[in-house]
């Protein structure tokens, strides 16, 4: 498996941040995906760590959908792939209405044609095609005027691949029928197939493809537990942070981390836990999410449990595995990525030798 891990720009101390990405590459770790929710952006700071880095694969994890016309999202992509020298892998998303809506105040409306059209009017600009499209949701040019199809004055000078950001299924299959890579989240391997694989595979078939022909990017939160005592204060903290996903992100009618929880065995639950925490009541909604929802979408355990885990994971069709190290240091985050590193190597080694 290929190794990798997400910063937001936003998060704490900048410098602090670029220092753990930095060590992290010596650490020998693949790829940094760059978030952007609400706070900040992710091209900057990727141009800033493309001139502090050299080996590892930068990627934006992810540029939301409806924030940029496809064009400005082609010309941020191609700019970081040049800078980077052939280093950047687009990653994109929808984002959810909250965002989209209530921050930016555009439409949420429509995210499955928005993310087929903007993939498309990308990859006319990455050809170095002039860019002319007809399609639902964009044209280009803008009709009734004088404007005519233009081409950027800058070249693709290397291969942009493109991930997608995506958990329900009709975006699933969209993503295996387009994209290079897929970034997916609340992943549960012993589900995966009918919430994910079976939806990814559609997809995948409808475009003459199979599953090599797609990098599926799976990401957790990676923890090392020396006890049980010490492993159920971790499970109590988590607990929380999983309701506000299942509770308190997207909206009243779109929440789709919700949804991923619910198509892979927890239904009942996650109904509850969004009621409770809708009306107010964030401790009870921690409440009812239980030890195996955690354990069973991240990395959390003795070094036993994570190296369990991790084979599962590779066995389960993880192809890159987007690591979350714990951590309230600099240097205990780069300590717990470091274990994990060793582990997805001697996993590796270890199916190499069979």
């Amino acid at each position: 498996m290929r190794t990798s891990t997400t910063v937001e720009a936003s998060s704490g101390n900048w410098r602090e941040t670029v220092d753990f990405v930095t060590e992290a590459e010596k650490l020998g770790l693949d790829i940094c995906w760059v978030a952007e929710a609400w706070g900040s952006e992710a091209p900057s700071p990727l141009g800033f760590l493309a001139a502090r880095t050299d080996r590892m694969l930068l990627g934006s994890g992810i540029i939301q959908l409806a924030t940029r016309t496809p064009a400005a999202i082609a010309r941020a992509a191609i700019t970081l792939s040049q800078i980077s020298e052939g280093r950047f892998l687009l990653g994109l998303g929808p984002s959810g209405p909250q965002v989209i809506e209530g921050l930016h105040g555009v439409p949420f409306a429509r995210p499955l044609s928005r993310m087929r059209e903007t993939v498309e009017i990308v990859r006319q600009a990455v050809a170095g095609e002039k860019i002319s499209y007809a399609g639902k949701e964009f044209t280009v040019p803008l009709p009734g005027g004088d404007a005519k199809p233009m081409r950027l004055s800058m070249r693709a000078e290397y291969d942009l691949p493109i991930y997608l950001a995506t958990l329900s299924p009709k975006m699933l299959r969209l993503t295996g029928e387009i994209a290079d890579g897929w970034l997916g989240t609340s992943f549960v391997p012993e589900g995966a197939k009918a919430a994910y694989f079976d939806h990814l595979d559609a997809g995948l078939t409808a475009s003459g493809r199979t599953r090599a022909d797609l990098d599926v990017c799976q990401g957790a939160e990676v923890a090392f537990a020396d006890d049980e005592d010490t492993l159920r204060v971790m499970l109590a903290g988590r607990k929380k942070e999983l309701a506000f996903s299942l509770g308190g992100m997207g909206s009243a009618t779109t929440n789709y981390y919700n949804s991923a929880y619910s198509r892979q065995g927890w239904a009942e639950i996650t109904a509850e836990v969004y009621e409770r925490w809708q009306a107010g009541d964030r401790e009870g909604a921690a409440g009812l999410v239980t030890d195996e929802m955690v354990l069973a979408t991240t990395l959390i355990g003795t070094e036993d449990m994570v190296r369990e885990r991790l084979r599962v994971w590779r066995a389960a069709g993880v192809d890159t595995v987007r690591l979350y190290p714990a951590g309230d240091t600099l240097d205990a985050r780069l300590t717990t990525l470091g274990r994990a590193l060793d582990l997805v190597r001697e996993i590796d080694a270890g199916s190499h030798g069979c």
